[in-house]
């Protein structure tokens, strides 16, 4: 276990852990879903799940959602790359962004799973749907984090071929 311990980051921690926690102690305060487990082993196993979920929707609902509008505005990937070479701090303030992003994503998700609740209470056929929905919306999500995530390393890739 401690090996296991050792092994977290400060990145895994703030925007997995922590968020899955804040997620699922939000989610049944305010939406009446208990997602907490018996034991604490599963229960934080459940919620670094849940916390990858809401940091993957915010990496690819939230994020190009707020650039498409403007709200922030990223510097390009070989700008952010080269930059990140020459002032160590970046990789930490981008790890703190990040936690923002995910925050950002934790209350947007918690907002659509109480809009969620109040079409359930209104089509109760859909709650026979409930598994089904998530495991699709929940494949769809990850397949495209897999696509992100393989551009950057084929990005990463490239640029250490120029340098």
């Amino acid at each position: 276990m401690k090996e296991l311990l050792d092994k977290i980051s400060s990145y895994n921690v703030f925007n997995y852990l922590l968020p899955g926690i804040v997620f699922a102690f939000l989610a049944s305060n305010i939406i009446h879903y208990s997602l907490g487990q018996r034991d604490i082993f599963s229960s934080a196993f459940l919620y670094y799940f849940m916390g990858m979920v809401v940091s993957r929707f915010g990496s690819l609902i939230i994020e190009p959602f707020l650039r498409y509008i403007s709200f922030v505005r990223f510097a390009s990937y070989k700008e952010f790359i080269d930059a990140e070479k020459k002032d160590p701090k970046i990789e930490g303030l981008s790890e703190v962004n990040n936690t923002y992003r995910t925050f950002c994503s934790l209350f947007s998700l918690l907002a659509l799973m109480k809009l969620y609740t109040k079409l359930e209470d209104r089509f109760a056929c859909i709650r026979n749907w409930d598994s089904a929905i998530l495991v699709a919306l929940l494949l769809v999500m990850f397949a495209f984090s897999y696509r992100k995530q393989t551009s950057y390393i084929t990005s990463r890739i490239r640029r250490t071929r120029e340098s």
